[in-house]
């Protein structure tokens, strides 16, 4: 069976490539599609003789640096890609991708990470965040039209959905009128090694973009004092930084390594943001640590009240400072190895398993 794989951008290591990289490896002649590529950033996991980029790649650096300037023309770029000659064509999308036109003889399995939260769901939030207005402001207000008009129309491209969390699933339904099957990404749990004590820091792995909330905890630890660590970079990190205290850490871009190592000796995780599902904490529970998550999205199916970590329910300093006083109040009652075990099923061994038969049961169907 030959099979192809295609991804909106890969431009950065995030949780939606890993989960690219899990289809990768489990066809591992399969090419990859994508709008863009940057060697730099992704080559050493997705190698530049196995991508297939789109025409957008030949515009200038300047421009395929700010895609977002190319939203118009990403529907036809999806749209050109060539699948003759495929058997199946997995789709990793969280915007785009499921977008791509195939052949009558060729299957379609969308991999859904989220219909494209800036045209539906987050779009007034996109506005504030980018602060949009005037012309811009018109101009965004087309551009969404056109798209969401162009989503739904692709929307029944893919033969079957498989949303990547119940979060996602109902978005489908919502945006898409589509049914799915659930599939959690998968997280490399056994790379991680349960530590029962801690090094006294809570720590954040994270993107540094407004709708991570990440302004929050620092706002947080600002007031209380406490330790807080932050791996990661983005747009943001600069305004983060700016109304950071002294105990507030910024450690930039950590390998995978050493990312586990801090997960493995911090106190507590925190995710201060909603997430469609959100792998990072299904780390730090595989590293029996509890996590303190905002209590809307795909953290509501992954972290237990009261058995492997604690909820807030405002996007708000003070809600979420009552969330970490009943993390630190029922801490001794968390047990790590309990934490552990919940953490098994996410594993990636159990993501292959449910893809392989989700696929399976597609290609022995007719379209």
């Amino acid at each position: 069976m030959k099979v192809a794989l295609v991804h909106d951008f890969l431009l950065k290591l995030g949780g939606a490539e890993r989960v690219l990289k899990s289809f990768a490896e489990m066809f591992p002649e399969a090419p990859i599609y994508t709008l863009l590529y940057d060697a730099d950033a992704v080559g050493n996991v997705f190698p530049e003789e196995r991508v297939r980029v789109s025409e957008l790649q030949k515009l200038p650096g300047f421009l395929r640096r700010r895609h977002r300037l190319l939203t118009g023309r990403i529907p036809r770029a999806v749209e050109d890609f060539d699948f003759s000659g495929f058997d199946l064509v997995i789709s990793s999308s969280g915007a785009f991708s499921h977008g791509i036109i195939t052949p009558v003889s060729t299957r379609h399995v969308c991999y859904c990470h989220s219909p494209m939260r800036y045209a539906w769901d987050h779009a007034a939030e996109y506005l504030e965040e980018n602060q949009i207005s005037g012309f811009r402001k018109i101009l965004y207000a087309w551009l969404i039209r056109y798209l969401r008009e162009w989503d739904q129309v692709s929307a029944d491209r893919p033969d079957k959905y498989i949303a990547n969390s119940e979060t996602v699933a109902r978005r489908l339904k919502k945006y898409y009128r589509m049914d799915s099957t659930v599939v959690f990404p998968p997280v490399d749990v056994k790379s991680f090694r349960v530590n029962e004590g801690h090094s006294d820091y809570f720590l954040i792995v994270s993107t540094l973009t407004p709708y991570k909330r990440i302004d929050l905890a620092v706002q947080l630890f600002n007031k209380i004092g406490r330790r807080l660590v932050i791996i990661g970079d983005g747009p943001h990190r600069s305004y983060l930084e700016a109304i950071a205290a002294d105990n507030i850490d910024f450690l930039g871009f950590k390998s995978d390594e050493e990312v586990r190592e801090y997960m493995q000796n911090c106190r507590a995780f925190l995710f201060p943001g909603e997430d469609d599902f959100g792998i990072t904490p299904v780390e730090a529970m595989a590293c029996g640590k509890p996590v303190l998550a905002f209590g809307r999205g795909g953290a509501l199916e992954t972290v237990v009240a009261g058995r492997t970590g604690e909820f807030f329910y405002e996007p708000t300093v003070e809600s979420m400072e009552d969330g970490l006083a009943r993390l630190m109040y029922n801490e001794r009652s968390y047990k790590p190895l309990g934490i552990r075990r919940h953490a098994n099923q996410f594993d990636r061994e159990e993501f292959e398993k449910k893809m392989r038969k989700g696929l399976t049961s597609v290609c022995q169907s007719s379209v």
